[in-house]
């Protein structure tokens, strides 16, 4: 079983980009984020011509989540229990279309995308820890209500936990994505029972799944690895390899993430 995950930058820009990586990887299920377009838009027709189920979530060209699965969708969840709401200047808040969960094969797969923060003062970040603290939350949950459970949390985390993660730590002094606050959140994920399996098979350092379009910042391979998969113990142990496919990046077209590949046992 091949599992995914790949914050796709807009999903109908990319539709046929996504297409030819499925059959060239042989993906089994693909975990998206940042799809960028409301449920009644989103192409579903492409994907079932290619052998394809499509869940998703979204409500406009902001955020939105999908799975695409060939095992199957069942139990599908458009939002993870006590998933916090936003809401700015007057807005009503709202849960936002930043997570999706179906049983696929057997494995309940997760597609998440964390809020950005925006600044670290900004509303939007107290949004981000509490995002993070719910979601480390229902892991404990999850593993205790059921400890054998086979469950995949993927997507684009917008953290980088690791000085290494990024490729100059002191551009980011003061800024979103390394700060302490935003690393000890994800620690408590790490700690709720549940596996960061990327780092456990790729440690190397510099493994970027994230590359800003401005600057050639690809090109100069300035990038941040923020794009994980955290497992429950008895999926943990089925992980037999993970790839970062770097190669996504290149070419007219690229999201500005590439994906992230699991192969379970």
């Amino acid at each position: 079983m091949r599992i995914a995950s790949w914050n796709i930058n807009s999903v109908r820009a990319r539709v046929d980009r996504v297409l030819a990586y499925l059959d060239d990887h042989q993906i089994d299920v693909l975990a998206l984020q940042e799809t960028k377009v409301a449920d009644s838009a989103f192409p579903v027709e492409p994907f079932e011509a290619a052998g394809y189920e499509v869940a998703r979530t979204g409500f406009d060209q902001y955020n939105g989540v999908a799975l695409i699965s060939r095992l199957g969708l069942s139990q599908v969840q458009t939002k993870f229990p006590g998933q916090p709401a936003f809401g700015k200047d007057g807005k009503e808040p709202r849960v936002e279309a930043r997570a999706i969960s179906a049983v696929c094969g057997g494995v309940t797969v997760w597609s998440l995308y964390v809020p950005h923060g925006r600044g670290l003062e900004d509303p939007h970040m107290s949004y981000k820890l509490e995002f993070l603290s719910v979601l480390a939350h229902d892991a404990v949950g999850w593993l205790t209500a059921a400890p054998s459970a086979q469950i995949a949390l993927v997507g684009d985390f917008n953290v980088a936990p690791l000085d290494t993660d990024v490729w100059d730590p002191a551009v980011f002094e003061g800024k979103t994505h390394t700060s302490p606050a935003e690393r000890a959140a994800l620690t408590r994920l790490s700690q709720s029972g549940f596996s960061e399996v990327t780092r456990q098979h790729l440690p190397d350092e510099r493994n970027y799944t994230f590359w800003d379009y401005q600057q050639l910042r690809f090109q100069r391979n300035q990038g941040m690895r923020i794009d994980f998969a955290f497992c429950s113990p008895a999926l943990s142990a089925r992980v037999a390899e993970v790839r970062i496919v770097r190669d996504e990046r290149k070419g007219v077209g690229a999201s500005d993430h590439v994906p992230v590949e699991l192969d379970i046992s």
